[in-house]
C-alpha cells in the first residue's frame, strides 16, 4: 500500500517539531564528541611542542640530521633513529605487501564461499594479537631461525649487495622489518580486500567477455581500478609499521648506529623512545630531545595516515561517482 504524502511531510518527517530540542541536544553532543578528538590531537601536538622546546632551542633543525646521541655531553641527533624506523618500514612493505596483496586477491576474486568469511576472521584476528606477544614470538621463534638460515643463505646469495654484507647479528633491522611485515598483513590485506570487492561487477564482465583469461580479468579490470584503494592500504600498513613500538624494541638489538647493513641492529625512533623511558631521561636536554622524537614521529606518522585515507576516500568517491 502506497501512503501519499503532502509537500512538507519529509521535512517534517526529518524535524519534527517535537523533538527539536533532543534533535539539536544530540546532534550538539555528536559534533562535541567529534570536535574533542581534534582538541585532544591539537593539545597532544601543543604539549609535545613545549617540552621539546629545550632541545629545538639547542639544536635547531639540524636535530634532524645529527648522528650524535651522547647524554654524557648534552649532543643528541635524530637521522639514526629516522634511518631505523625508514628501513625497517621499508622491509615490512617490501615482505609484507604481496603477501597482503595475495591473500585479498584470493579472498575476494577466487576463494570459495564457504571459506572466505572463515579465512577473513582468522586474517583479521591476527590485528588483535597484541604487540608484545609477537615481539615474544620473535625474540623465541623468528630470531634463531633467521640468524641460524635465513641471513646465511642471503648473504650467500646476495652477499655483493651492501645491505647482505658484515655480521650477522641476532638482533637487527632485517629481523625488525620481518616482525613489522607479519603485522601489517592484517591491515594492508582487509582493507585490500574491500578496495577489490568494491569495483563494480561489469568491469570483470567487460574484460571476460573480450576474451581475457580469469588473472588477465584480474589484473586489467579489477587491480587497475582498484589502485587507489590498494595504494592507501599500503600507506596505512606504513604508517602501522612506522610507529610500531614494542615487537621492534625487542627484536632490532638498540644500538645507536647507521649502517649499510640489515644485518646490524639498530634503533628506530619508538624503540629509543620506549628505551629512554624506562631507563629515564638524565637531564632536561635529554628529555627534550626525547620529546621531540616523540613529536616527529607523531607527525609523520599523523601525515602517512592522512595521506592514506585521502587515497582510500578518492577510491570510494570514484566509485560512487561511477567513474572508471
Amino acid at each position: 500500500m502506497v501512503f501519499p504524502f503532502r509537500r512538507g511531510t519529509r521535512r517534517a518527517l526529518l524535524h519534527p517539531t517535537g523533538s527539536s530540542w533532543g534533535d539539536l541536544l544530540f546532534r550538539a553532543g555528536s559534533g562535541a564528541a567529534g570536535f574533542a578528538i581534534l582538541a585532544l590531537l591539537a593539545l597532544l601536538a601543543v604539549v609535545l611542542a613545549i617540552n621539546a622546546l629545550p632541545s629545538f632551542r639547542a639544536f635547531g633543525f639540524g636535530f634532524l640530521g645529527s648522528t650524535a646521541w651522547n647524554p654524557v655531553r648534552d649532543e643528541f641527533g635524530a637521522l639514526p633513529f629516522i634511518y631505523g624506523t625508514l628501513i625497517t618500514s621499508a622491509i615490512a612493505l617490501l615482505l609484507g605487501v604481496p603477501v597482503s596483496l595475495g591473500i585479498a586477491i584470493f579472498v575476494a576474486e577466487l576463494s570459495p564461499g564457504s571459506i572466505r568469511v572463515p579465512l577473513t576472521y582468522v586474517i583479521e584476528l591476527l590485528a588483535a594479537v597484541p604487540s608484545v606477544v609477537y615481539g615474544l614470538w620473535g625474540l623465541f621463534v623468528l630470531v634463531p631461525l633467521i640468524t641460524t638460515y635465513v641471513s646465511p643463505a642471503l648473504q650467500g646469495a646476495l652477499g655483493f649487495l651492501p645491505i647482505f654484507q658484515g655480521q650477522i647479528y641476532d638482533r637487527n633491522l632485517f629481523t625488525a622489518g620481518v616482525i613489522l611485515a607479519i603485522m601489517i598483513i592484517p591491515t594492508v590485506s582487509a582493507v585490500s580486500r574491500d578496495a577489490l570487492l568494491a569495483v563494480p561487477q561489469h568491469q570483470r564482465e567487460a574484460a571476460l567477455s573480450l576474451g581475457a583469461t580469469r588473472w588477465e580479468s584480474i589484473r586489467i579490470a579489477v587491480l587497475s581500478y582498484a589502485r587507489s584503494g590498494i595504494f592507501g592500504a599500503v600507506m596505512l600498513g606504513f604508517g602501522r609499521a612506522f610507529g610500531e613500538t614494542m615487537a621492534v624494541t625487542m627484536v632490532i638489538g638498540n644500538r645507536n648506529a647507521i649502517s649499510a647493513s640489515w644485518f646490524a641492529p639498530a634503533q628506530t625512533l619508538s624503540s629509543i623512545i620506549a628505551n629512554s623511558a624506562r631507563e629515564g631521561a638524565a637531564g632536561s636536554l635529554e628529555l627534550g630531545a626525547i620529546v621531540e622524537l616523540g613529536l616527529v614521529l607523531m607527525l609523520v606518522a599523523f601525515l602517512i595516515n592522512v595521506f592514506a585515507r585521502f587515497m582510500v576516500w578518492r577510491f570510494l568517491g570514484k566509485r560512487e561517482g561511477g567513474l572508471e
